[in-house]
């Protein structure tokens, strides 16, 4: 017993000194470190690393070092408002991208630390030899992504490359180009610059036909994301600190995901909105109202975001997209897959649920003048008949008059488990909250053909004017209406599982579009969750159009909508970080978490509802007292 417990103390001191040592490094003293299981990352101020044992041999204290010394290196030398401002749209292109960003962060933090650097040698080795790159024999078998960050390593710092991965890379040298090689001597030459270094690697990218070439105009569309890098930074200075410990072990794989606290003044936000009176009024103040089928986006006179035409746009009901059989076929499937998984969402659905009726039948008012006579009390009015403030009510909980929209990105990009997941936490989360009578719309978002339709066409025969705008026919998708009851919608989930559906995203409208639906219900509270796995992407826009178009569009929509405090807007990001666009975010790093932090995330708001209006009564209650 007395050596279980010098592991764990053990164990405890080395978190505590790898934590310190982090910081230290990262030149952040502020930065929260937690461990947990799955994967390691950085989200805003806070590190998340893996959970050491208790026996802590020393290969795991070294593996956890060298993560430890990544992530503060990665504080410490990246900039995410210069990173975001090049990065790439297409996926591959991304990680490449960010893969290079995080060997320039490394080899330049690790410069002058000879412990810092062993730390990060022996953890790619790990990790290469893992992979296989030693039982490698042939080019093909390395994927460009990580031939791509070897070969940097190698450019700006031979040594450190590990061992396992050098007979590799030997096959992977001088095999580029002229115009890629030579964009790799450039990134090295200016690693310490990462403005230089991020305008060399989209040059890389360019070389190898992965990205499009920057426009001339770099210069101006980097000053601009200049003005949103600050919101970024500002949005990531908001992000939450911490986060709660597993909650169970077999709702691990759900529930380890970073989460981003909203800060103080986004709650302020919040509790704003659940105390004005008038929301109906302010919603009526809102552009363009509701009742418009495809109305204009907020700000296009200033942004100078516009379609083409929207003559081929479209919104339909799920199950006027195929036949009534197909959908009972797609709806077995999307049962059949989530079953395994059902039990611990389900579990999560269910203390969610208990919460919210908690709320709703346990909620009193006390000490007031009049109402029910308080039993707990009746002493008082022994000792003194006359003793005002005897009395409780109870109070009508704000949950009750709610509607909560989840607008699920279709790209093609979700295909496989991440929309499988989507599909089916939006299934349980609508039955959840259908019982706790709050009302639920499931929304998704996708374009009805590949790199344009009817829209490019139509440009094309117009003699393809300059700048002509969004160059797709969009297609939302209504899957359950907030008024519609969960048993007659459930079939219209297994939509998502429909092979061709999910093509381009096209987010600035679509969030436009769920936030308008939005303002058209009567209920006070609006809450819009938003699940995205990657910024804005349609090729036929962005091939006519600055390549910041639909993303700008999209930063555009957001700030508009967070600041007119009538929707309580939430985003989650499957592998990719939407904190740099949303306020109030949240990123995952695989699907399974999903349903996990939905739960969570709404179990969050509903608390701070409560907690506001528990601080309201206590508030009046002080008055009376006083």
């Amino acid at each position: 017993m007395s050596g279980s417990n010098n592991d764990q103390g053990r164990s405890e001191e080395f978190k505590r000194a790898t934590a310190s040592a982090l910081r230290a490094i990262a030149q952040v003293s502020e930065v929260q470190v937690a461990y947990q299981p799955g994967p390691s990352g950085v989200t805003g101020k806070r590190a998340r690393l893996p959970s050491p044992s208790r026996a802590l041999p020393p290969a795991e204290m070294a593996k956890l070092r060298g993560v430890a010394d990544s992530l503060a290196l990665r504080l410490r030398h990246h900039n995410d408002a210069i990173h975001s401002a090049r990065a790439p749209n297409s996926r591959e292109a991304r990680e490449a991208y960010d893969a290079m960003e995080q060997a320039r962060v490394e080899i330049v933090g690790a410069t002058h630390m000879e412990g810092v650097s062993a730390n990060l040698r022996r953890k790619l080795n790990d990790e290469y030899t893992a992979d296989g790159l030693d039982r490698m024999t042939r080019r093909d078998q390395l994927p460009l992504v990580t031939a791509l960050s070897l070969l940097i390593r190698d450019k700006m710092d031979p040594a450190s490359v590990p061992d396992s991965a050098k007979q590799i890379l030997n096959l992977w040298r001088d095999t580029l180009g002229d115009a890629a090689e030579k964009a790799l001597a450039e990134m090295a030459s200016v690693r310490g610059d990462q403005s230089g270094y991020t305008s060399a690697a989209r040059k890389l990218l360019a070389a190898l036909d992965l990205a499009e070439p920057e426009a001339e105009g770099s210069e101006t569309d980097e000053s601009d994301s200049g003005e949103d890098g600050a919101e970024e930074t500002q949005s990531q200075d908001n992000s939450q600190d911490g986060e709660g410990q597993s909650q169970a072990q077999d709702e691990a794989m759900l529930a380890a995901a970073p989460e981003m606290d909203d800060g103080q003044a986004a709650e302020q936000e919040g509790e704003e909105e659940n105390e004005s009176d008038d929301l109906t009024a302010e919603a009526e103040d809102a552009p363009a109202g509701p009742q418009q089928r495809r109305p204009a986006p907020p700000g296009d006179e200033h942004t100078g975001y516009r379609a083409f035409t929207r003559a081929h746009d479209e919104e339909i009901d799920a199950e006027d997209l195929c036949d009534p059989e197909e959908l009972s076929r797609l709806r077995q499937q999307l049962d059949q897959q989530l079953q395994h998984m059902h039990a611990v969402v389900a579990k999560l659905a269910n203390r969610l649920q208990r919460r919210l009726l908690a709320q709703q039948t346990r909620a009193w008012e006390f000490d007031l003048e009049e109402g029910m006579l308080d039993s707990a009390r009746l002493s008082r009015i022994i000792v003194d008949p006359l003793l005002a403030l005897t009395y409780k009510r109870e109070r009508d909980t704000d949950f009750r008059d709610t509607v909560v929209t989840l607008l699920i990105d279709n790209s093609g990009s979700m295909r496989g488990r991440p929309i499988t997941v989507a599909a089916m936490c939006g299934d349980i989360l609508a039955r959840t909250l259908e019982r706790c009578a709050v009302k639920v719309e499931v929304l998704g978002f996708t374009t009805r053909a590949w790199k344009g339709g009817q829209s490019r066409e139509a440009w094309v025969q117009a003699g393809k004017p300059a700048n002509p705008g969004r160059l797709n026919d969009l297609r939302h998708i209504i899957y359950k209406a907030a008024d519609t009851p969960w048993r007659r919608a459930r079939k219209n989930l297994g939509l998502m599982l429909r092979e061709g559906l999910l093509k381009e995203n096209i987010d600035g409208e679509a969030l436009l579009w769920a936030y308008r639906r939005l303002l058209s219900r009567p209920e006070h509270r609006r809450i819009l969750m938003v699940i995205s796995d990657g910024a804005p992407v349609d090729d036929s826009t962005l091939s006519v159009n600055s390549g910041n178009y639909l993303e700008r569009h999209l930063r555009d929509v957001i700030r508009d909508i967070e600041s007119r405090d009538l929707v309580e807007l939430i985003a989650i990001g499957i592998g990719h970080d939407v904190t740099r666009y949303y306020h109030r975010a949240v990123t995952i790093v695989d699907a399974e978490e999903l349903g996990g932090t939905m739960m969570r995330k709404l179990t969050e708001l509903f608390d701070e509802d409560e907690a506001e209006s528990w601080a309201r009564i206590a508030g009046q209650r002080a008055a009376l007292i006083g």
